[in-house]
């Protein structure tokens, strides 16, 4: 059984460090925020599932680095983000694996929907200096697919129903998320 994390951060910044001792999951919400996040993997074997999901109007930025500081330590981030207006939103995500561990694995999925004409930058690092490790990384930045509106609006749906449906498909990305934690979030997606 995986510990379990809310974090729900709005018109503010923020930083936080945790230190993973066990499997954890930690569901990061964001709305128009800048964060800057330190993980610690400090147990042998230990997983960790991070979910950042933001909504942005302003300028902002996330910052996060995962330090994998024993062997077979796991970690897999994924980091979606919509930036609303015609501003700025930078992701700073690395993934730290020193020489002294080994048998780690180390991902990251990184994309960002610009509603606008907003300038969006992702720079996914990864810091590897051990040979036994699988790491991966993946920057998208762009728009929802026309397919995918078309599709959605040759069912009846409106064009800004289906804008909505497809945001909290993309921001709300799990169904083990309880709802009633991230109310406030969930109602920023309804006022895009």
């Amino acid at each position: 059984m995986s510990k379990v994390l809310y974090v729900l951060d709005n018109n503010e910044k923020s930083e936080y460090k945790y230190n993973i001792c066990e499997d954890t999951i930690i569901y990061h919400f964001s709305i128009n925020s800048s964060s800057k996040v330190e993980v610690n993997l400090v147990t042998e074997g230990v997983t960790l599932y991070y979910y950042y999901n933001n909504i942005n109007y302003d300028n902002n930025e996330f910052k996060i680095k995962v330090n994998h500081m024993e062997d077979n330590t796991h970690s897999e981030l994924f980091n979606h983000g919509v930036n609303v207006l015609v501003n700025k939103l930078t992701y700073y995500v690395d993934g730290s694996v020193p020489k002294k561990s080994s048998k780690c694995i180390c991902n990251q999925e990184n994309q960002i929907i610009n509603m606008d004409n907003g300038k969006s930058t992702i720079l996914p690092i990864l810091l590897i200096d051990n040979y036994d490790v699988d790491s991966n990384h993946s920057a998208y930045i762009g728009k929802f697919r026309d397919e995918e509106i078309f599709y959605l609006m040759s069912r009846g749906i409106s064009r800004s129903m289906a804008n909505r449906l497809l945001l909290r498909g993309f921001l709300i990305n799990s169904d083990s998320i309880e709802l009633e934690k991230i109310l406030e979030f969930a109602g920023e997606i309804d006022k895009i």
